[in-house]
């Protein structure tokens, strides 16, 4: 049987070959050594942290170079995609600041390397299959699903490996005459690739995280092309990451099983090979033991929860710089306030074995980040935040910059920034006493000031309040009533003799504070006076000790 003949009779319509598609899409112009690097979603869900975890390896990757960093959108399985994906996909990747030299987006395609759509390049897949064809390295199977699950059922009972391979594949070997009266039948047919592996053989690659990897070679045939002529994923994707000229593929570690296909199919079309760099899954403790985690589980997963929450995007991105690679946190240490796009990412320093997530450590560094941004940024960012997931925040916001700007910067500038600011809810809570309708009592009073006592304390600081004294001297008559009431003017005085004390000068100020605030530890306490205003400090000192 002729391959040109039966090449010419699957695909009458393709007149292309790999070689135009390689002119068409020639080499990057870039500068030695630059990475090309790709996103390849699918529409099919959306987009989570272990996506955003890998798409910032392929950012650095491709940005630290020179390089180019391109999303495209893997959008072959009609049946399972999702309505609304590509927009959730892009608006998250545009939150984290994860931005692309070119590729898909909403109105189309950015660049000279497209369509970047996987639906819109259907010919470039069938002139390829095409190509496969006449080689001798695929051929059209005709199998129905119950043909396919007899097979699966006799391999069950022989105790052979499943798959469609060798003696099981039942349309490897029709002859043209056979072919031609099923095609005249309009009988549906897949193309397969011939594979040429033997599971004896064992194939090397060098991936860009875990080192040199052993394999058997793939022998399975597997679809290349579906009965709509729309490639499978193994088939596409080999072929655009040439095509688009990738350099590096960064992906999870659930697709090494898939990795011997993918060497057999770049093999049969005679392309070079990217670097491949399979990652590992993000785990979580859970208790004493580590865990995958979880869609259903963990809300943590999802990117929602750090935008809902308020997570600036640069304290994300950190924090993924940590736990991408190992050396991060010491070179943060040594460069405390240089940009993290200075820090020089590399995949041999990433994880070959589980890589842990941790909230709290996320917490830890948010509060670093937070600490290195100036007041307005802050304010700016609580805003759009704001506005996207609590609209009911804007007019305590929006309209109050002068006063908001106050309060962020309560602090936070001196050589001992206090570090209480982590994300939009949180910070909003933090802050959330100074607006009247939001005020609440969480701390409870101090254990050893019974009410008689503390509505004393109440009442004579009231009585001597001047709401234009200065910090130095609100405070000398904090200390000078605390002493009147037989407290010490200071703590240590306190420790050093207790029994001569009922407390000490900082039990007099929780007093004080939680009547302000509601809470037993709280910024600077005469500058939240200041920015309260007198009126309002005046009435809740007031609701505090005239209430019962």
């Amino acid at each position: 049987m002729s391959n040109k003949t039966l090449a010419d009779l699957l695909f009458p319509h393709i007149d292309k070959t790999p070689d135009d598609y390689a002119a068409l899409y020639p080499p990057r112009k870039l500068p030695q050594g630059a990475r090309v690097t790709r996103l390849g979603p699918s529409p099919t869900g959306f987009i989570h942290l272990g996506n955003l975890y890998g798409a910032f390896a392929d950012e650095r990757l491709a940005h630290q170079s020179g390089g180019v960093f391109y999303l495209r959108i893997e959008d072959t399985d009609e049946k399972r995609e999702v309505e609304g994906a590509v927009e959730a996909i892009l608006s998250a990747l545009d939150y984290f600041g994860l931005h692309f030299d070119e590729g898909a987006t909403l109105d189309g395609d950015s660049g000279e390397y497209g369509p970047y759509y996987q639906s819109q390049r259907a010919l470039i897949y069938q002139c390829y299959a095409k190509h496969l064809i006449l080689c001798g390295e695929a051929y059209p199977c005709f199998c129905t699903e119950d043909e396919l699950a007899d097979i699966r059922s006799a391999q069950e009972g022989s105790g052979d490996n499943p798959g469609y391979y060798g003696t099981w594949a039942r349309c490897r070997d029709l002859t043209l005459d056979e072919i031609q009266e099923r095609l005249a039948n309009d009988v549906p047919y897949v193309i397969r690739l011939r594979s040429q592996g033997d599971s004896a053989r064992y194939f090397h690659i060098e991936d860009g995280i875990r080192g040199l990897l052993s394999m058997p070679e793939n022998t399975q045939d597997v679809v290349l092309l579906k009965q709509n002529g729309i490639p499978t994923y193994h088939f596409a994707h080999v072929i655009d990451d040439f095509l688009m000229r990738t350099t590096h593929v960064i992906r999870g570690e659930e697709w090494l099983s898939s990795l011997p296909i993918h060497v057999a199919l770049t093999n049969a079309l005679a392309l070079p090979f990217p670097v491949y760099c399979h990652t590992t899954v993000l785990m979580k403790l859970d208790g004493e033991t580590k865990r995958k985690l979880s869609k259903r589980k963990d809300p943590e997963l999802s990117l929602d929860y750090y935008q809902k929450q308020g997570y600036h995007p640069l304290a994300v991105r950190e924090y993924l710089l940590t736990i991408l690679n190992s050396n991060f946190e010491e070179w943060r240490l040594a460069n405390p306030d240089r940009p993290a796009e200075e820090f020089i990412f590399s995949t041999e320093k990433m994880s070959s074995s589980g890589t842990l997530f941790d909230l709290d450590k996320l917490n830890d560094v948010s509060k670093e980040v937070m600490v290195r941004m100036d007041d307005q940024e802050i304010y700016d960012f609580l805003l759009r935040w704001a506005a996207s997931y609590r609209d009911d925040l804007m007019p305590l916001l929006a309209g109050e910059e002068a006063t908001l700007l106050r309060i962020l910067a309560m602090d936070r500038h001196g050589d001992k920034p206090r570090k209480d600011l982590i994300y939009g809810e949180q910070i909003f809570d933090f802050i959330s006493y100074f607006f009247t309708d939001h005020f609440k009592q969480i701390d409870p009073w101090p254990e050893l000031i019974h009410q008689e006592e503390r509505e004393q304390i109440l009442a004579q600081y009231l009585a001597t309040y001047d709401h234009s004294d200065d910090q130095t001297g609100w405070f000398d008559k904090v200390r000078e009533l605390a002493v009147q009431l037989g407290y010490a003017a200071k703590p240590k005085d306190y420790k050093k003799s207790p029994e001569l004390y009922k407390g000490h000068v900082g039990d007099v100020s929780t007093v004080i504070r939680i009547a302000l605030v509601g809470r037993s530890s709280s910024p600077d306490l005469w500058e939240i006076q200041q920015i309260l205003g007198e009126a309002e400090t005046r009435r809740r000192i007031e609701a505090s000790y005239s209430s019962k």
